[in-house]
């Protein structure tokens, strides 16, 4: 007895034998290497202009002229900070786009579900032809003139609505949140509702909206990131400069301070040309840093809500 349990207890302090590395093919290797290597090529050629962007606002306007900024600030100046931030036509622009930014979003957000969900239902008679026109309007439209006359006879020229009605949904988006409707939601929670009693409509905010948050971020992203840098609309259909959006404004004070009339001195012309060299890495950063302060809070929502209608392994 003895014995046996003196060998027992000997196989139990026998380390267990080391379980075998499966190596990875070559060219598996060789393939990660690959890519690898791209995706850090990717990044330098996205990063590095940002990284320059920055630098040379930060830097003074002589350093910037004589081009002896590279990735760090030269001559630390806040003075192109200063000349963007104490404009009051830079601080309307960011009011105007702030409004366009969160009520358009709002407005293409609800129009987008609200077609994106009939359509999503197979009981819905004729979604398929709907579908169909709406991709048809992806690729041919009436052009600008007639656009432009519509808006006119809608009497939203020169008017805010001008920037949020016009291109309030966009097929792009219908698609998607058509597809995350119609796989991601279980018939049998609409069978359910039903069963409760639940009109369509209370099965869309009750149910389905709370399932579709990633969905929601995702189309919040898309359509707040157009409606804050569009300019093509505003320099078609607004003449108040009340109205201007950011990127407008921007635009014309890059233009101003290019040919300022008041400038007739040489040394004042220099002055102006190289404060104008500056002045446009300054506007970048000032039209970029909303979506950039907003896009990390949402981007696990993205993340997740880009991948609607992915092939699942």
């Amino acid at each position: 007895m003895s014995l046996l349990t003196t060998s027992m207890a000997t196989r139990l302090r026998r380390k267990p034998p080391a379980a075998t590395k499966i190596r990875e093919p070559f060219r598996d290797r060789v393939f990660l290497v690959v890519v690898t290597i791209m995706l850090a090529v990717v990044l330098a050629l996205v990063l590095l202009p940002l990284v320059y962007i920055v630098a040379s606002s930060f830097s003074s306007a002589s350093a910037v002229s004589a081009g002896r900024v590279s990735f760090w600030p030269v001559e630390f100046s806040l003075h192109a900070y200063r000349v963007a931030l104490t404009n009051p036509q830079v601080l309307q622009g960011y009011y105007n786009s702030l409004i366009y930014a969160v009520a358009g979003t709002l407005i293409s957000v609800t129009l987008t579900v609200a077609i994106a969900y009939p359509l999503s239902r197979k009981t819905f008679f004729g979604r398929n032809v709907l579908m169909t026109l709406l991709i048809f309007t992806m690729l041919f439209s009436g052009g600008l003139i007639p656009t432009y006359m519509v808006v006119q006879d809608l009497g939203m020229l020169n008017t805010r609505w001008a920037l949020l009605i016009p291109n309030a949904i966009g097929v792009f988006q219908v698609i998607i949140a058509r597809t995350f409707f119609a796989n991601s939601i279980p018939d049998e929670l609409y069978e359910a509702a039903m069963l409760d009693g639940a009109s369509e409509l209370r099965v869309l905010r009750s149910v389905v909206l709370p399932l579709s948050k990633p969905l929601l971020a995702v189309l919040a992203l898309m359509y707040a990131i157009y409606q804050w840098n569009t300019y093509f609309d505003a320099l078609v259909y607004l003449k108040d400069p009340d109205l201007y959006p950011l990127q407008i404004v921007l635009r014309n004070m890059l233009i101003l301070n290019q040919t300022r009339p008041g400038a007739t001195d040489m040394a004042q012309q220099m002055e102006q040309l190289q404060l104008a060299n500056v002045l446009k890495y300054a506007l970048i950063v000032v039209s970029s840093l909303p979506v950039l302060i907003i896009y990390p809070f949402i981007a696990r929502h993205f993340t997740k809500g880009v991948m609607v209608g992915a092939v699942k392994g």
